[in-house]
């Protein structure tokens, strides 16, 4: 018999949560400015909430200005800046490798450090997951598989090295990159870490290796509201998969960290410090 779920600590914890990730979905750009959110009951039946949830959710990003109430039942994104587009160029090129656990948040701090910079973002999920699923397939396995040996032996492998292929090809040409994707394996794997390092020095690029930590409830909020197929099995047993990870994980090398927790500072403020750590003053002009 499964372990029970533990039951959150406080009951204002899960609104926090939901109004969390709100918040990142619209400094990344997913929400855009002027859209109108769903009603309060969807917005609830979409991330598996209580109505009193999501009213909470709401009054706290109203609090910020993010979303402004046009009527009792609609709700509007409120972020003018949106449209202004940033471009940082430097001398020579950075790349920022971002890893985490599914639902951590980092293709969300992918997006904002896009947004911020104006480099390109190469998300592994984005650029591969197509021919992943159609491989599965021919081998006669679940698209949706990702725990599988014949997945972590045949696809995964592939599946990094398209994505690092890509990257390689941006500093290559003189541009910076982030680069977004689990990295599990590989943050864990100080060879690679190294080897990486070197190949990017050698393009003259320096890296820097950037660690999302989420604490579980948050990740769970999140992964049951993407809905994604290859989250199933995850969802199925949580219990199971958080006994198969480590939320405290970090890389083998000197890294950054950023906090996506409900208690962590907003996403996009993160992602400024993290680009004014990384770039200091050694850019041209924004």
């Amino acid at each position: 018999m499964p372990t029970p779920e533990p039951r959150l600590a406080r009951s204002e914890a899960l609104h926090q949560q939901v109004a969390r990730n709100i918040r990142n979905d619209i400094e990344s750009g997913v929400l855009r400015d002027g859209d109108v959110l769903k009603t309060t009951r969807e917005l609830a039946e979409q991330w598996g909430v209580s109505v009193f949830t999501i009213t909470e959710a709401m009054r706290l990003l109203a609090e910020e200005g993010l979303v402004v109430s046009k009527s009792r039942s609609k709700r509007v994104v409120n972020a003018p800046d949106q449209a202004k587009r940033k471009e940082i160029r430097l001398h020579a090129p950075r790349v920022l490798i971002v890893g985490g656990y599914a639902g951590s948040g980092k293709t969300e701090l992918g997006r904002i450090l896009a947004k911020e910079t104006g480099w390109p973002m190469l998300d592994k999920d984005t650029l591969t997951r197509p021919i992943v699923e159609a491989g599965l397939e021919i081998l006669g396995l679940s698209p949706n598989d990702r725990e599988s040996e014949q997945y972590l032996k045949l696809m995964r492998p592939r599946e990094y090295e398209c994505l690092m292929a890509a990257a390689n090809e941006n500093v290559s040409c003189g541009n910076s990159a982030i680069v977004t994707a689990p990295f599990l394996i590989e943050f864990r794997d100080h060879a690679w870490l190294e080897r990486t390092r070197a190949s990017f020095a050698a393009m003259n690029a320096s890296t820097t290796f950037v660690w999302v930590h989420c604490d579980a409830s948050t990740m769970r909020t999140y992964i049951r509201h993407r809905g994604a197929a290859r989250d199933a099995a995850k969802l199925a047993d949580w219990p199971g998969y958080l006994a198969r990870i480590d939320v405290d994980f970090r890389p083998q090398v000197p890294h950054l960290v950023v906090n996506n927790c409900t208690s962590g500072a907003p996403l996009q403020a993160q992602a400024r410090e993290l680009l004014r750590e990384v770039i200091g003053g050694n850019g041209d002009t924004p």
